[in-house]
């Protein structure tokens, strides 16, 4: 029986990652939120593990506002890079797995082509500095099995995201802008959480390993508004913009698509298209049939 910590339990993937709990009969999932246990207090990280007879780490929790997060640096750091620091500490120290969770956030957004594990990182808004440090923070600790896996532009039936809020949005509006110059991939986050409970217990190395994991194919935001307002049959229409002409706090990439190869290769997991998957959520949500 593997012991498994899943922090953030109470966010997108933490809630996907106990849709599958029943899935896999040797594994016993601890499932802590914020106030369960707080990833910023080193000093019950260890006790907490030791407990719990905890044998590996799935870090799912993260500041990820990511506007808010340009006014609020020091509690985003906090977590996103502190909070990280002190789980690899304690993870070293007790000898388990840890699997973190990181962002396409980390690129500027400047490629022509999608982002391999090794492509320099220059992250432009806070969140994106603060999910980097806690990826140099984790590689810097040497420790072993352990995995980060930076993903992009995450949804599902849980919690707040861009599809929940179109469609939020499309009650009340008849025409919604979107801006069609940031591309990328839309994740669910289900299918993120599947690929991580199936790689887990294969991972096995002697110092940090980034892998990239999104759904295939291609969009921009506004091809995700679109294409929710198509399959959901919502009579709102969507209008592209360009970035200029929706001002945000935080700035975004132009381009964050991630390369998957590394991990296809190396686990031999299986990855859905985003339409496919974005079908599937909304049966989900009831809104398909």
């Amino acid at each position: 029986m593997l012991n498994i910590l899943v922090t953030g339990a109470d966010g997108q993937l933490g809630n996907s990652i106990k849709r599958y709990k029943d899935i896999y009969p040797d594994y016993n999932f601890i499932f802590a939120n914020q106030s369960a246990l707080d990833i910023t207090k080193n000093d019950i990280l260890y006790d907490f593990i030791k407990q719990n007879s905890i044998n590996a780490l799935i870090n799912c929790a993260a500041y990820t506002a990511v506007d808010a997060a340009e006014n609020d640096e020091a509690k985003a750091r906090l977590i996103n890079h502190n909070g990280v620091l002190n789980l690899a500490l304690a993870a070293k120290e007790t000898g388990i797995k840890f699997v973190h969770i990181s962002t396409d956030y980390v690129f500027e957004g400047r490629n022509y082509k999608p982002y391999t594990e090794t492509d320099g990182t220059n992250p432009l808004s806070v969140y994106g500095k603060t999910k980097l440090a806690g990826e140099n923070a984790l590689k810097n600790s040497s420790l072993k099995n352990s995995i980060i896996i930076r993903t992009s532009w995450l949804y599902s039936e849980f919690g707040k995201n861009f599809l929940k809020t179109m469609l939020n949005l499309a009650k009340t509006k008849n025409v919604l802008k979107v801006v069609n110059d940031q591309i990328g991939t839309p994740t669910y986050a289900p299918d993120l959480a599947r690929a991580v409970l199936e790689i887990l217990p294969l991972v096995q190395n002697n110092e940090t390993q980034i892998y990239h994991y999104s759904n295939e194919g291609v969009a921009s935001w506004y091809d995700f508004a679109w294409t929710i307002m198509k399959e959901a049959d919502l009579p709102c229409k969507i209008e592209p913009v360009n970035s200029g002409e929706y001002k945000t706090a935080a700035q975004r990439p132009f381009f964050s698509l991630l390369d998957k190869t590394k991990i296809k290769n190396e686990y031999g997991i299986n990855i859905p298209h985003w339409r496919d998957s974005l079908d599937v959520c909304l049966r989900n949500l009831g809104i398909k049939n």
